[in-house]
């Protein structure tokens, strides 16, 4: 991703409806599991690092770039700069690796896979979210540096033939996915952009209901998935 896009990131996620409910949603999978040691792959402004280590998480904020790094550096997180098919750190030396956002943008995406397995301690867990359905592919996904969008089949072969056992692939962001559809046809850039306090509060709604509605199962924007390394 591009700096601009990551200090256009670090700037909205505090407040943008999308990266609130993003927050939500890994606090969520975090219910029942023991803290530990994490590692946040592609933290960007590292607002999932924040909610890791408010729930108690030895948490470090990992970026490939300067920009994102340095954001991360600045809210007081530990840091590292690197590469995410070559974590800087030692074999199964982690409880958690967390990448929200992440393999989308890996040429190379079983090597990042498997690198998650080799920092994972057995019984590890690995929580990714990813952007979802081809069809959905726009100039926003080309802003941003998406190499593809994937399908449930997609996101689960490439788990499981790198070693992990994996839950359900829910779907998020599915009552919105007609808005992104048509907004995504005539996009010419990135979506990420501050909204009008209005529109905002709207849409968080619509994203904060389909909490309590029995959708994970249909097509949204993007997967999320909770893995382990047996």
């Amino acid at each position: 991703m591009e700096a601009t896009e990551v200090r256009k990131l670090a700037e909205l996620e505090d407040t943008h409806w999308w990266y609130r409910e993003r927050r939500h949603l890994l606090a969520r999978e975090l219910r029942g599991l023991r803290p530990g040691t994490a590692l946040d792959v592609g933290a960007a402004g590292g607002g999932n690092t924040r909610v890791l280590r408010d729930l108690g998480w030895r948490a470090t904020a990992l970026e490939y770039g300067a920009e994102g790094a340095g954001v991360a550096q600045e809210r007081g997180l530990a840091t590292l700069r690197g590469d995410a098919t070559a974590l800087p750190v030692a074999d199964a030396s982690l409880d958690l690796v967390v990448a929200f956002d992440v393999l989308e943008h890996i040429e190379d995406d079983d090597a990042a896979v498997r690198e998650v397995l080799r920092a994972l301690r057995p019984g590890g867990h690995y929580i990714v979210a990813v952007p979802c359905d081809p069809k959905l592919w726009s100039a926003h996904d080309e802003a941003v540096g998406h190499v593809r969008r994937y399908t449930r089949p997609t996101l689960t072969t490439l788990l499981v033939r790198n070693g992990f056992a994996i839950g359900p692939v829910r779907s998020w962001n599915v009552l919105l996915r007609p808005v992104v559809a048509v907004r995504r046809r005539s996009s010419s850039g990135s979506d990420l952009e501050q909204l009008p306090g209005i529109v905002n509060h709207g849409l968080r709604a619509v994203i904060t209901a389909e909490r309590y509605l029995p959708v994970r199962s249909l097509p949204g924007v993007s997967l999320l998935v909770a893995a382990r390394r047996p």
